[in-house]
């Protein structure tokens, strides 16, 4: 069991390492949950989208990599499987941030007086 830790804790070392679009989104999800806690809005929603996105961002990482094992050199089917994988973590981040704006933009503007 401890192994397996290891194993995904190398994972998120290798993901931090080398995309820097996994690192954008960890410092984004600290972000929205430092934003969470100063406008006192409910953090788990913010946390399970952040998961979702970081998650989404890992299986992506993954895939790239089983796909450039597989077909080292170009092949459109390869290309369809990155592009769509891809797609995933655009999606989810999309809805993190309508649903971001849903939950911080009334108290904020409330916050900052210009409700």
């Amino acid at each position: 069991m401890v192994r397996s830790f290891r194993y995904a804790w190398e994972g998120l070392a290798y993901a931090w390492r080398v995309q820097r679009n996994f690192r954008i989104e960890v410092l984004l999800g600290l972000l929205a949950v430092g934003l969470a806690l100063w406008l006192g809005v409910n953090p788990v929603p913010v946390l399970l989208l952040v998961a979702l996105v970081l998650s989404l961002e890992l299986v992506n990482t993954a895939l790239e990599a089983l796909t450039d094992l597989a077909s080292p050199v170009y092949h459109p089917l390869a290309k369809r499987a990155k592009d769509t994988a891809a797609a995933a973590v655009l999606l989810a981040s999309l809805l993190a941030l309508l649903v971001g704006l849903w939950l911080f933009l009334p108290p904020l503007l409330a916050r900052l007086g210009l409700s």
